[in-house]
């Protein structure tokens, strides 16, 4: 399982359910990276896509106890969503969001791409700090680049200890 993110320098996330930067070359990547894919989000992740409607050409999965199923498949717990993504590959799984569903699939994952915004925002919600965990270890930094005077890169991380799902 993958898991896909844009922090800021703090690794922040997020803002009342809002992402802190619309860079064009990282929403690029994410639709690169998970497009015929599956991708794992919790309820307020949805609830802030456009028109509150799933990704367009992925299998989108929502772990949330309130939701039924739409357009998307909902899993109610870890369980349930274990045993439905156990016979995919996990090469395939991204983690999207939010903090929650991070923190719950982290430790599951053995990629992480990350987009570090090379900047500060207000945010309440936040991404564990890989560059700070004793089994993620960073093994690939891009260039820098630049969007509207804001610094960022793609930066990929391996998981050197993920969890059996």
């Amino acid at each position: 399982m993958n898991c896909i993110a844009a922090v800021d320098s703090n690794w922040a996330i997020g803002i009342d359910n809002r992402l802190l930067f619309h860079i064009p070359q990282d929403l690029h990547f994410f639709k690169e990276k998970t497009v015929g894919k599956t991708v794992i989000m919790g309820k307020n992740t949805l609830m802030s896509l456009p028109e509150q409607k799933p990704l367009a050409n992925r299998r989108n999965i929502v772990l949330s106890t309130s939701l039924n199923e739409k357009d998307f498949i909902v899993c109610k717990d870890l369980k349930s969503l274990f045993e439905k993504i156990k016979d995919y590959d996990s090469d395939e799984l991204f983690v999207i969001g939010g903090e929650q569903i991070y923190r719950l699939l982290l430790p599951y994952c053995s990629t992480a791409y990350i987009t570090k915004v090379n900047a500060e925002k207000p945010a309440n919600r936040f991404f564990q700090n890989l560059d700070l965990s004793e089994n993620w270890e960073m093994t690939f930094k891009g260039e820098k680049q630049v969007y509207n005077g804001i610094e960022f890169c793609f930066c990929e991380y391996r998981n050197t200890q993920p969890k059996k799902i």
